[in-house]
């Protein structure tokens, strides 16, 4: 039987040190390091899964700088006279044709998890499906390893809920926590948008990855 591939470009967004490029690199290459440098506008990589007998999957991780890290500074100063104008436009050209997105924010830190919905507004408004509907968004709770959380769990699921994520859970990337089966749920969302089943509404609930089946889409 032949296989059939499909493509879906996947944003990850969020404020510096949040563990964007931690993530990516864990997802494509299994790999960790406490050590990466600052991404400096755009990064990429690539992750292919067999799906299914008939169904291959390919993943374009793009990973995002936030426009405010110290690494952007001597880029944003260079185009000073219409520099926030021109982040805008960039931005929006990294958006382009993204099939799903991951948010990020570390558990420890209120501000960036605030800052999401920064990260929310400015996807929504540069980029929606085909069909005019916001692509689909997990925010991740990243470094869950780690405590005291700056933020409650009621909180970020309220959060969620508002501001129309399709689901958030808890991840380390550094234990290698949710990680693959967080992806797998954000998959399986992009590969029903493809066939054009649209029942799967956003609902920005909690996913619990222990029990999901592996299946299905499921909130809990």
């Amino acid at each position: 039987m032949s296989s059939r591939d499909h493509l879906f470009k996947v944003l990850v967004v969020g404020d510096a040190a949040v563990g964007k490029t931690s993530l990516v690199q864990r997802y494509s290459q299994d790999s960790f390091s406490k050590h990466y440098k600052s991404t400096v506008g755009v990064d990429f990589a690539l992750k292919v899964l067999q799906w299914s007998d008939s169904e291959m999957v390919r993943l374009q991780l793009w990973d995002i700088a936030d426009e405010q890290s110290e690494a952007l500074k001597p880029w944003l100063i260079q185009s000073h006279i219409d520099g926030q104008e021109r982040f805008t436009s960039m931005t929006r050209l990294y958006y382009r044709d993204a099939s799903a997105c991951v948010i990020m924010f570390d558990v420890t830190n209120a501000t960036t998890f605030s800052n999401s919905q920064k990260w929310k507004q400015d996807l929504d408004s540069k980029l929606t499906l085909p069909n005019g509907e916001p692509v689909p968004c997990l925010l991740l709770a990243n470094k869950c390893d780690l405590s005291p959380w700056a933020v409650s769990r009621d909180q970020v699921d309220r959060f969620s809920k508002e501001n129309g994520f399709t689901g958030w859970t808890e991840t380390s990337v550094k234990e290698n926590k949710n990680i693959n089966e967080a992806m797998r749920v954000l998959i399986e969302k992009m590969m029903s948008n493809s066939r054009e089943d649209m029942s799967l509404s956003t609902q920005g609930n909690y996913i619990n990855l222990q029990t999901k089946p592996s299946s299905s889409w499921a909130c809990c």
